[in-house]
């Protein structure tokens, strides 16, 4: 069985420099993330490896999924779980045959119509969003809302991961919405606390669980 995580937290470094790719991974882990997701849009692949390498080494000691965004040559590399792929990035079909069957594989898409191509391509799992409007990706689409997360929730039968502008504050609607998972950038990257914020944000996941 692949082991996708209900909760991915995107580590990023240019919402925020008070962490590192490494340190945001811990902290992260400590506060109940059961996935990582290296997301660094620039700078040497050299180094993208070494501190991937890195953090690989700790989610594995700590038992948790670890998924490079965007780019299979460092998820070879790094011995990374997987990778999460966007609309225009590396295609799905071409990353399993370079990752094997054994890799998880993520897709993004912010419609029914991409949400479809990531499930035929054959992702692992699909990262919807933006549900809510969002700062942290540039190129990020119009937020598509909770109605539209419910029609894809309803008509796909992979995991789906929900993302874009989620907070503590909207978590239980997201929740609510059917959705497989969470996947958040600032709410944990841009927090005083990171393990705080994730650990709260982990609670009302799993209150939904008990429900």
């Amino acid at each position: 069985m692949k082991k996708i995580g209900r909760f991915h937290v995107l580590t990023d470094t240019c919402l925020q420099t008070q962490f590192s790719h490494l340190e945001l991974a811990e902290l992260a882990i400590a506060g109940g993330a059961d996935t990582i997701q290296f997301r660094e849009k620039g700078g040497e692949t050299r180094q993208m490896i070494r501190v991937a390498k890195q953090m690989q080494a700790l989610c594995k000691k700590a038992g948790v999924t670890f998924i490079i965004n965007d780019r299979v040559d460092v998820a070879i590399a790094s011995h990374a779980d997987g990778v999460h792929l966007g609309q225009n990035d590396f295609p799905i079909p071409l990353a399993r045959k370079l990752l094997g069957e054994e890799a998880i594989i993520g897709g993004s898409a912010a419609t029914v119509e991409e949400a479809r191509k990531c499930f035929l391509e054959g992702a692992d799992y699909i990262g919807f969003g933006p549900v809510y409007p969002t700062t942290s990706k540039e190129d990020a689409g119009r937020a598509g809302g909770l109605d539209l997360l419910k029609q894809v929730v309803e008509e796909m039968s992979l995991p789906l991961i929900a993302i874009g502008g989620i907070t503590r504050d909207n978590t239980p609607l997201v929740i609510q919405a059917g959705v497989y998972g969470i996947a958040v950038i600032s709410a944990v990257c841009c927090q005083k606390d990171p393990t705080e914020s994730t650990k709260c944000l982990r609670r009302l996941l799993e209150a939904d669980q008990h429900a």
